[in-house]
């Protein structure tokens, strides 16, 4: 049976030439970046070399990355450890977060709330936008940070990252942007788009799982979640782990030099998805038709279940899913689709497909061949099957 992954924004394999960079650092120069001896300082010397590369593809400075284990860590350190930082007593303590954050960021805000912080969540247009005005309008004398993601994980569409970042400079406010999806697949400049904190995912562009970063700007005040030894600037405790940040880099290096080749690329295949899912009847597209990540397409159809859509395509081979695979298991209907307008009915009929470095033409062909049946069946055991002609 024909097998095509079509779940890229979930995970990425690992890029052959990625595993060919770690390969030695887990058999052969596998030094603790703490210890005084040769092997020690040749694991920390890579160690700088790995933050100064993914430094550039943001243009930001080396000392202003941290590596962590993940953007769900990088997300919680942002969030928790600039809300914490605060005297105590201080009586700023406001956060604002988008609606269709990822659930990382919305559990941490979650916590935060518990802990005596005011949450402010900002609406989304249907296209799953945030408007700048609006975190204009929210923000207030008790206001210490502001989040919004990057490029959204389900269904793609770019927000105005500048202009936010913008307004909460001359607001003296700290802003935080997840890019776990958007790093390494379209430009970001720190510095132009006035970020104070970023979060990224070596997984999500051809790098190893336990690898992710928090750019964290100079003279940003942040604790620590994890205490320890003292690594990473002492913020983050914990003996590094060096072959997943060696391959992070790489792949980071890989993705800064082939970025707009493979952007096009992209479109160029997201474009004749989109028009062949737009020829089945009953189906939408969702997100922006103009500020969208080129890899992610969600779309949903009437009168037809979208785990169904998965289990049933997952037969025919093809790897798919319903949104963000840290929610994929849950009966319930996208915090994000529903944020945008969707009905819980309409949001539980959508499917996202995101595509890849490895994804071929013939890949998207043979979606497009299987998916209109599927479909069609699914609708006739459907119990609206009465209140549909298609």
């Amino acid at each position: 049976m024909k097998r095509v992954y079509l779940d890229y924004a979930a995970t990425t394999p690992v890029d052959p030439r990625v595993a060919k960079r770690m390969l030695p650092f887990i058999l052969e120069k596998f030094g603790n970046t703490m210890s005084l001896h040769s092997f020690g300082q040749e694991a920390k010397t890579v160690l700088e070399e790995s933050r100064d590369k993914v430094a550039s593809l943001i243009n930001a400075k080396p000392n202003e990355i941290i590596f962590t284990s993940s953007a769900t860590e990088s997300n919680n350190t942002a969030l928790k450890g600039c809300a914490l930082s605060l005297p105590k007593g201080k009586d700023a303590k406001h956060i604002i977060i988008s609606s269709i954050e990822h659930p990382c960021v919305v559990e941490s805000a979650k916590w935060l709330k518990k802990q005596g912080f005011e949450i402010t969540k900002l609406a989304v247009d249907k296209y799953g936008m945030v408007n700048p005005e609006d975190v204009k309008k929210v923000i207030k004398p008790e206001t210490i940070l502001v989040s919004v993601i990057h490029a959204s994980n389900e269904i793609g569409t770019i927000q105005k990252i500048a202009e936010i970042g913008k307004i909460c400079r001359e607001r003296n406010v700290y802003f935080h942007t997840d890019a776990s999806q958007s790093f390494g697949k379209i430009p970001i400049d720190v510095k132009s788009m006035n970020i104070d904190l970023l979060t990224a995912s070596s997984h999500k562009i051809y790098g190893p799982k336990g690898a992710g970063l928090l750019y964290i700007r100079e003279g940003t005040k942040l604790i620590p979640l994890l205490h320890g030894g003292g690594q990473e600037k002492g913020l983050r405790g914990s003996t590094v782990n060096v072959p997943a940040i060696v391959g992070f880099a790489k792949a980071a290096e890989l993705c800064k030099k082939d970025m707009t080749k493979e952007a096009k690329r992209l479109n160029k295949l997201g474009n004749k998805l989109v028009k062949g899912l737009l020829k089945i009847q009953g189906s939408h597209i969702n997100g922006s038709p103009k500020s969208y990540l080129p890899n992610i397409i969600n779309a949903r159809f009437d009168f037809v279940e979208g785990e169904s859509l998965v289990m049933q395509l997952d037969f025919k081979g093809i790897a798919c899913s319903t949104g963000s695979a840290c929610s994929s298991t849950s009966l319930e209907p996208s915090h994000v689709l529903l944020a945008t307008g969707l009905k819980p009915q309409e949001a539980h009929g959508s499917l996202r497909i995101s595509l890849g470095r490895f994804t071929k033409q013939s890949d998207i062909d043979y979606l497009l061949k299987v998916l209109p049946d599927i479909v069609k069946n699914l609708r006739k055991i459907s119990p609206f099957k009465n209140s549909y002609k298609f």
